[in-house]
């Protein structure tokens, strides 16, 4: 997997092997704080909630950007403007 050195510019030097890599160690860790009986688990993963649905505005905006609303809808399964009223901002 890669390493960047520019955060900015992460998104940029990842291939699909390397998504594949990090979303299966996302996975891995947020089952393990799932199966942890620790309040602290739950509030981080209560925390993870929040950064991923940022995440995911950010990414939407930046795919529709690239591409369009409409890839961005239809990849989500929704219509483009369900996806723009949803991400735009």
């Amino acid at each position: 997997m890669s390493t960047p050195t520019d955060p900015a510019g992460a998104t940029d030097s990842l291939d699909a092997t390397d998504h594949l890599a990090l979303a299966a160690a996302a996975r891995e860790c947020i089952d393990a704080l799932a199966r942890s009986t620790d309040v602290a688990a739950f509030q981080e993963l209560l925390g993870l909630s929040q950064a991923v649905g940022e995440a995911l505005g950010a990414s939407a905006r930046s795919l529709a950007e690239a591409n369009s609303w409409t890839a961005v809808g239809g990849l989500a399964g929704t219509t483009k403007q369900a996806a723009w009223a949803r991400w735009r901002t």
